[in-house]
């Protein structure tokens, strides 16, 4: 029986029908004025993304080229920086900082648990010239929301960086760039923006801006003033994807149509059912509080390998979640709703895995799981803006 592919990954995600039309159309010159008009139309939409008014630089590469961006543009060999590590992709950053010859403090968190303000503040103490924070708002391979707004407030009036990779945070949750306080902020298309892969953004800060006209040996392709003089001229540095660009153009048409508050509303909702749904249907979350929106981690029973899960899923239902990260790999899969993704999708979601894991081993399901979640959604959607906004 034919069944169309569900993507329920934390990226790539989905993407909306007008969003694939766009990406059909025939491609057109990136120095003309067809493409100017697309670009320019991009820069008001992404600051109220991103929460700034500051420019917010497109770049033709991964999420990850992004961070590479920020650390080759903000940071000169042997300064010393504060990395985050509580998974996947906060080792990314001190990966990346090591390659650039950073001396890197690296702050260890338990992994599916957010770091403590007060254990930021005692390195930050002891260490009185570390130059940058890095850290991640979403870490995706747990499911865990660090508190970048109160770290912020903590770097305010110092001469650190708060360098903050938002990939899987910009347009699921709360991240306004300026009112927290961060120095640069990375994104990436695949995710929240609902484009397929291979667009990164990434802002910085007036201070920020100044840190990077010191650095005497920027990054050749990822020159972040070059591409600031550029992208003023509606242009790129390099040839950019054009076809992901008027993506990305029409794509925040669709996000930005009802609010942020409404895209926010959303992914809470959908967070509070998929947590509910998981836990009637006899499934743990991996992470208990400071959860991230977007993204759920399950927890796999004692003697099931979460690879078989994923892959029964795939061939029985044509759904497709994510597996576990490094030290979690086979311990949990994750589950993506983030993007072009609504409750309906969902709730099919969490049925197919009570169906699969159901002949892995037995669970304490709640007859009506299904009336549970979807109360939990409609609950959420009700939640005062003042409450919405103050839950990361």
């Amino acid at each position: 029986m034919f069944t169309k592919t569900r993507l329920f990954t934390p990226g790539p995600t989905m993407i909306p029908e007008e969003v694939r039309f766009e990406l059909a159309k025939e491609t057109i010159h990136h120095r003309k004025d067809d493409f100017k008009k697309i670009f320019g139309s991009l820069s008001k939409k992404l600051k109220e993304l991103f929460g700034t008014k500051n420019d917010v630089l497109v770049l033709t590469s991964s999420g990850t080229g992004a961070m590479q961006a920020a650390v080759s543009n903000l940071f000169s060999p042997k300064e010393k920086v504060l990395v985050i590590v509580g998974g996947k992709f906060g080792e990314r950053w001190k990966e990346i900082s090591y390659r650039f010859g950073l001396d890197v403090i690296e702050l260890s968190v338990e992994w599916g648990k957010a770091v403590e303000v007060d254990k930021v503040k005692e390195v930050l103490d002891k260490h009185k010239d570390i130059k940058g924070v890095l850290i991640q708002a979403s870490e995706t391979s747990t499911g865990v929301l660090h508190p970048i707004k109160d770290i912020g407030k903590v770097l305010k009036d110092k001469d650190v960086l708060l360098i903050v990779d938002g990939i899987s945070a910009i347009g699921i949750s709360p991240c306004p760039m300026d009112k927290w306080n961060i120095d640069c902020l990375v994104g990436g298309g695949q995710k929240g923006f609902m484009i397929p892969p291979g667009l990164s953004m990434i802002s910085l800060s007036d201070k920020a801006w100044e840190k990077a006209k010191s650095i005497k040996k920027r990054d050749f392709y990822f020159d972040l003033l070059g591409e600031r003089e550029k992208q003023k001229n509606l242009q790129t540095l390099f040839t950019p994807a054009i076809a992901l660009i008027r993506a990305l153009n029409k794509a925040l048409d669709i996000l930005l149509k009802n609010g942020l508050e409404e895209v926010y509303r959303k992914h809470w909702a959908l967070t509070c059912m998929v947590r509910e749904g998981i836990t009637r249907i006899g499934l743990e979350p991996m992470v208990k509080e400071n959860y991230t929106w977007g993204l759920t981690s399950v927890l796999m029973p004692k003697g099931v390998n979460g690879q078989d899960i994923l892959n029964e899923l795939k061939n029985r239902y044509n759904i497709v979640f994510a597996g576990g990260q490094g030290k979690l790999k086979g311990k949990i899969i994750r589950i993506g709703h983030m993007g072009n993704v609504d409750w309906i999708d969902l709730m099919g979601a969490i049925f197919a895995l009570k169906d699969v894991i159901q002949d892995y081993v037995k669970l304490d399901v709640c007859a009506d799981f299904m009336e549970k979640a979807i109360f939990a959604y409609k609950m959420a959607l009700k939640i005062d803006s003042t409450t919405l906004l103050s839950l990361v």
